[in-house]
């Protein structure tokens, strides 16, 4: 279980076996799509043309016919809601021109994301020999594609359908109806890989996921995933970095135009601490006493660290929030004139 936000790990046990993820690899083939509309390769009112491999998916499905037209959100929804193998794989046609373009888009991007033990195989998450992920890469996929807050449109309905009604789509993942807070994600299920889950909910500003691999029933995945949530709920939040207020003046340029510059920094959100923890949030200010000119906007001048009883939870840099040009002659003289008139009046 991790902080969405953060990647903070909250629990764990045997997080890096190797296990099939089953439709859980939907969560990538879903990231996948959301990036590719962001880069303007195409928009959820984009037509697509079902390819007969597409269709030729088993498993779950919502019977796409060759050369039946479908909009990416109507795919979309097909895909999260329903798991539907047929539409993963049209979704994948879409964003790569084939599933095996595709399956190394998957591959590719699980690398950045450092998902070390990962190795995708298709689309849909149909077992397929080394096709394998874990508990602790899919917590990392799921996080990332909850940084694209449309996905909630799909994950988290309970019922929706397609083809104006003909088709009624139930989504696999009951806690979206029955637990409170609950975002998604995504189920999956086969014979290799068991029953399994990735499960995420926010509450009170607090994003959890939750992953459990391999159980022996369908039932046995969501009492597990709301043990661990209810755990991180009860037991964690998050907490805003303390305040800089009062604490930084402008930094001293030497032989500047300016005879000193103001600091800018851009603060984390919050850090995800043990309830009671928030009082105890310190942090350190690392700040230059002055600095040589000429100086560039955005030019590293110090930093924040900030540390939980000794245990750092981040950092952040201070920077020239201007530039700041070296002292020249004819500035000098213009700045020596100002100043005389300026006595004088």
């Amino acid at each position: 279980m991790v902080e969405q936000t953060t990647g903070e790990v909250l629990y764990e046990m045997e997080p890096d076996i190797p296990m099939h993820p089953a439709s859980i690899t939907k969560v990538m083939t879903l990231l996948l799509t959301f990036e590719a509309m962001e880069q303007g390769k195409f928009t959820p009112e984009t037509r697509v043309s079902c390819s007969e491999h597409a269709c030729s998916m088993g498993g779950s499905q919502i019977w796409l016919e060759p050369g039946e037209e479908m909009t990416v959100h109507e795919l979309l929804k097909a895909t999260a809601i329903s798991s539907a193998n047929d539409a993963a794989v049209a979704l994948a046609e879409t964003v790569a021109g084939s599933e095996e373009g595709f399956v190394e888009l998957m591959n590719r991007r699980a690398a950045e994301l450092g998902m070390s033990n990962t190795a995708f195989q298709n689309a849909s998450g149909l077992d397929a020999e080394g096709h394998m992920s874990t508990a602790r890469d899919i917590a990392v996929m799921s996080a990332e594609l909850l940084r694209h807050p449309g996905i909630l449109e799909y994950t988290t309905v309970w019922m929706d359908c397609l083809r104006g009604g003909e088709t009624q789509l139930v989504n696999t993942n009951k806690m979206v109806r029955f637990y409170d807070g609950a975002t998604g994600l995504k189920t999956g299920t086969t014979d290799g890989a068991g029953s399994c889950l990735a499960a995420s909910a926010v509450r009170n500003g607090l994003s959890l996921v939750a992953v459990t691999l391999g159980s022996a029933t369908s039932d046995e995945r969501f009492y597990t995933a709301r043990k661990l949530l209810d755990y991180g709920f009860a037991n964690y939040t998050m907490a805003p970095a303390p305040s800089l207020q009062g604490l930084l003046e402008p930094v001293k340029v030497l032989r500047g135009a300016q005879p000193s510059v103001a600091i800018e920094y851009e603060m984390p959100a919050a850090f995800v601490v043990k309830k009671g923890e928030e009082e105890n949030i310190s942090q350190e200010v690392t700040l230059a006493g002055d600095v040589q000119a000429p100086v560039e906007k955005g030019q590293s001048l110090g930093k924040v660290t900030i540390a939980l009883h000794g245990k750092q939870l981040g950092e952040y840099r201070l920077s020239a929030r201007e530039a700041v040009a070296r002292m020249t002659f004819s500035v000098g003289l213009g700045r020596m004139f100002r100043a005389a008139v300026e006595m004088s009046s």
